[in-house]
């Protein structure tokens, strides 16, 4: 009896060529996510690039290298981000906030060392923890759809009601500066281009032999990117304005104790996710990483790569499901794979040309990749089911799974006003999901099996 093969163990280091080019592949995977934080929140997106490649060094330090987990910009701060620092002119204050944040991990961290982990298996048996992943998967499908099928398209403001309900796609952004109005259309050669790049990205998962097989995502992106470029998608002109060599201009936090009322509360939306996120590489790798190293080592992490960040002027860190995506495919969890795309996430921070290099791939092949990534989430999700054997004839059951997955999947939010609080998607249904649980009546004890594979 042995676990389910593994191509590579984390503290397994591939052949210097295989390094590279594996770590470009988590590369790419986090790139369009990381930078766009800061392009909405007014940070400035190379320092966002440079502190997530330091936060995830050290994570696999503070870690002891056992958790393969690359951290990039979190989504949860955006809009208490741009609540605080009010179209960019408060930065620092809102950097405090994202400081404190950091902090709170490190509080959270340290009371789950001294009371340990048992509670988990009491609050997320394995109906939970299924349900959860798969919403972590299929809660951002729509969004991986949208990016390989529609194209932004900008044209002039509706002047009446009639005009504004016959617009002929979903409404992205208004600039009521110049009257425009960028729509989200639907656009076949996107589409097309999308398409082919996940078909890429299957072939050589199911039929490429040797290292190839290895790297579908990075052998997917590539070509998506050569269609792309020779279709018209891809634009050149900032690779050739950019520099060669540029230090990010870094910004520093500044005390107000307003932004901290305001963004302090996320913590709760935070340390959801990466509980999430920590399950479902726990359920990929086979092992319970909650217990070794510990979950709390992963929290000191993930708020030590919070702090360092605030403290440069990036915005705070998190674990990507996008990177998770990308091992559950290969099989590989080398922590220097990881470290190496941090070390390169570094190294593309000050140089320019490379940096925007990057940017110019195209909206549809990210979609493309996208599709695949989100999918094999939820397939673990649907795995963890089913080798737990979670019967879901069981009215309680299928309470917990129906309620989690509709309102994580569904995007149902919880606005509280007077605090600026948002609770969304994952976070929203990982809750709800435990206090279910938690008050439900006929709870049948047990923990997540660990999984194994019979060889032979």
């Amino acid at each position: 009896m042995v676990k389910q093969s593994i191509r590579m163990d984390v503290h397994e280091k591939p052949p210097v060529l295989q390094w590279i080019l594996l770590s470009v592949q988590h590369l790419f995977a986090m790139f369009g996510a990381t930078i766009l934080v800061p392009l909405l929140t007014g940070l400035n997106p190379a320092v966002a690039l440079m502190s997530s490649g330091i936060g995830t060094l050290a994570y696999l330090i503070v870690t002891r290298g056992k958790i393969p987990a690359y951290l990039g910009s979190s989504f949860a701060f955006i809009v208490p981000i741009i609540t605080v620092s009010q179209g960019g002119q408060k930065l620092g204050e809102a950097l405090f906030g994202c400081f404190l944040v950091g902090l709170m991990y490190g509080v959270v961290a340290l009371m789950v060392y001294r009371f340990g982990v048992k509670w988990l298996d009491k609050l997320l048996p394995p109906v939970v923890i299924g349900s959860i992943v798969i919403v972590i998967g299929l809660a951002l499908a729509g969004t991986a759809v949208d990016m390989a099928s529609k194209k932004d398209v900008v044209q002039a403001l509706p002047k009446t009601a009639v005009e504004l309900q016959n617009l002929p796609g979903s409404i992205k952004s208004v600039d009521p500066a110049h009257e425009t109005v960028t729509l989200k259309v639907y656009s076949l050669e996107h589409f097309g281009v999308a398409l082919a790049t996940l078909a890429i990205s299957i072939i050589s998962c199911l039929f490429f032999r040797g290292f190839l097989r290895i790297i579908p995502i990075l052998v997917g992106i590539i070509g998506g990117y050569i269609i792309a470029y020779f279709v018209g998608l891809v634009d050149l002109t900032p690779v050739a304005q950019a520099k060669w060599f540029e230090i990010p201009k870094w910004t520093t936090p500044t005390i107000s104790w307003r932004a901290a009322i305001v963004i302090v509360p996320v913590t709760l939306v935070v340390l959801a996710e990466h509980v999430g996120h920590l399950l479902v590489t726990s359920n990929i790798m086979e092992r319970d990483l909650a217990k070794d190293p510990g979950l709390h080592r992963s929290l000191l992490g993930d708020g030590l790569a919070t702090v360092i960040a605030s403290l440069i002027g990036g915005p705070p860190a998190t674990t990507y499901g996008e990177n998770i995506g990308v091992m559950a495919i290969t099989r590989i969890f080398s922590v220097f794979v990881i470290g190496g795309a941090a070390v390169m996430a570094i190294a593309f921070s000050f140089i320019g040309k490379l940096s925007a290099l990057l940017q110019t791939i195209p909206t549809p092949v990210m979609g493309g990749v996208s599709i695949l990534l989100f999918g094999i989430i939820a397939s673990a999700g649907l795995r963890t089911l089913i080798e737990n054997q979670v019967d879901l004839t069981n009215q309680r059951n299928m309470v917990i799974a129906a309620v989690v997955l509709v309102i994580g999947i569904g995007g149902a939010v919880l606005k509280l006003a007077d605090i600026h609080l948002e609770l969304e998607g994952m976070a929203l249904a990982t809750i709800v999901g435990i206090l279910l649980n938690l008050i439900l009546p006929g709870k049948e004890p047990g923990e997540l099996r660990q999984t194994t594979t019979e060889i032979g």
